[in-house]
């Protein structure tokens, strides 16, 4: 019930769980836009989320108390801590489930943001806030290393050109600017990797999101916006048959990491340590620039205290470009193909 890279990152979890308790009945409760995340994890029910409609509210929330116990459920893991999930794990507590929460670490990651504090350990992933909850329920859960991906063909109608080259997913959207790669940068990076690649992809939402990705398609022939035109369950199959993903502290990393493609990932006023990392990902493929001023936010929604958000200026194109090209050319199609270009 939280944001969708958030709902992506809980996806490993809940097969962790699904692997050690094969018998136990398990409901994500969710909205159903988020459905497709969960195809790789066996026999699970949802609960659809409505949260405009029959569950807004207090009332609402209670309501989807109500189904959920006459569903049977008996025990509640809630991953994300906010407010409505605040309310209904409230609600079903007092008729006797067993509950736990996330601790989200909130004093610790105000810490990292503070100027000139120099503690460089990564915080503790959500992941691991994850299992943490799954565990304070005295649940069994499996090591999140067997979290093994399934094969996915490209969708149509991409499906119709067989691959020869490497295919780049770019996503520089986030929905705040202090995590967003300006747009001109990503063009011009864009621009520098379209020789060494067969087609870029441009990802995103939304109708302003949907007319930057169009605008992005003059830079280069083999730049194509998919923006609007696929369901997510579309979205992730092509992004399964990316050798890379360019993508910010946003859910396209999350996603990329669902299907097991690699993502070259942009910093900027946020920062990897602050446990929102993708899940599997190389911190080698996190470009970031080295400034005494960041990470000044934990989620990027902070004004620039200097009014140029810098931090993202100073992930230079070309370093993004070569990041991409190198990442791709070592990526799973390439292995199997033996098709290392030039």
């Amino acid at each position: 019930m939280s944001a969708m890279g958030d709902v992506a990152m809980t996806v490993p979890v809940v097969a962790a769980i699904r692997r050690a308790n094969p018998s136990m009945r398990i409901t994500i409760v969710t909205r159903p836009f988020f459905r497709p995340f969960f195809a790789d994890v066996a026999d699970v029910e949802f609960a659809d989320v409505d949260l405009k409609g029959r569950h807004k509210g207090v009332q609402g929330i209670r309501l989807l108390a109500k189904e959920l116990l006459a569903e049977g459920v008996d025990a509640v893991a809630d991953f994300h801590g906010v407010l409505r999930s605040h309310l209904l794990r409230s609600v079903l507590s007092l008729h006797g489930c067993r509950t736990a929460r996330i601790h989200k670490g909130r004093v610790e990651k105000r810490k990292l943001t503070k100027e000139g504090y120099t503690n460089t350990k990564p915080l503790k992933t959500s992941i691991e806030r994850y299992v943490d909850v799954v565990r304070r329920l005295k649940i069994e859960i499996d090591d999140l290393s067997g979290w093994t991906p399934s094969e996915r063909a490209v969708p149509w109608p991409f499906a119709e050109q067989s691959k020869t080259g490497l295919w780049v997913g770019v996503s520089p959207f986030a929905m705040h600017q202090g995590k967003a790669y300006p747009i001109e940068l990503m063009e011009q990076a864009i621009k520098q990797m379209s020789p060494d690649v067969e087609r870029i992809f441009v990802f995103g939402g939304g109708a302003e999101e949907k007319r930057l990705a169009e605008q992005m398609e003059s830079v280069a022939d083999n730049v194509q916006s998919v923006v609007g035109v696929m369901s997510l369950d579309e979205e992730l199959s092509l992004m399964a048959n990316l050798d890379v993903m360019v993508a910010m502290d946003s859910s396209a990393m999350h996603m990329s990491s669902l299907v097991g493609t690699q993502a070259v990932t942009i910093w900027g006023a946020t920062h990897p340590h602050a446990g929102f990392y993708g899940f599997g990902q190389d911190p080698a493929n996190a470009l970031q620039a080295e400034m005494p001023c960041r990470p000044c936010s934990v989620f990027g929604n902070k004004p620039c205290r200097y009014g140029d958000y810098r931090c993202m200026l100073a992930v230079s194109p070309d370093e993004v470009a070569r990041k991409t090209v190198e990442v791709a050319r070592k990526s799973r199609w390439c292995e199997k193909n033996n098709a290392q270009t030039k």
